[in-house]
């Protein structure tokens, strides 16, 4: 079985592109560290690809080495800001804006409302809501259990509602 799991991933991964680099813009709210944030999560699942267990979800393994490497990257760099302020020196290493200014359609106004969202719960709703994952695929992503995953998903969609309100009753 473990000579299959390389065999696995490698036909899988192409696949599964598309999604990755949508997670990674979720994650990163920037393209180019999207395309990083892929770029490392295939280095470290082709590295690791005999670690994949043939029959469960490439794609929720695939999501799950992502969120690490994010979550790690993420780790990393508020520490090298911490140094760097520390030096006297501005750190700031902010993104680029989600949408040019004065652009306003449902996209976007969907866009920044997801981002108004604590982390978790706009994690959970692109996971089951955008990558289609089920609540099971999701919550194996996030280290979570089922139900929490499920509570996290109604918990997003109910503030989201609520952060919409406002916008549909002037819209």
């Amino acid at each position: 079985m473990p000579t299959d799991a390389p065999v696995t991933v490698r036909r899988g991964l192409v696949a599964i592109l598309p999604d990755l680099r949508g997670f990674a813009r979720f994650l990163t709210r920037d393209v180019s560290a999207a395309d990083d944030l892929v770029q490392e999560t295939i280095v470290r699942a082709l590295a690791s690809q005999a670690q994949f267990r043939p029959g469960t979800s490439l794609k929720a393994w695939l999501f799950t080495i992502q969120r690490n490497a994010f979550y790690e990257q993420r780790r990393r760099r508020k520490r090298e800001d911490e140094i760097l302020d520390g030096m006297g020196q501005d750190g700031s290493l902010a993104g680029h804006p989600l949408s040019e200014p004065g652009r306003h359609d449902d996209v976007s106004d969907l866009t920044t409302l997801l981002w108004k969202l604590p982390d978790i719960f706009r994690e959970a709703l692109i996971l089951v809501g955008a990558q289609e994952m089920t609540h099971e695929e999701a919550a194996t992503v996030c280290g979570v259990p089922v139900g929490t995953m499920k509570a996290r998903v109604s918990r997003a969609r109910a503030q989201l509602a609520e952060l919409a309100a406002p916008q549909l009753a002037t819209g």
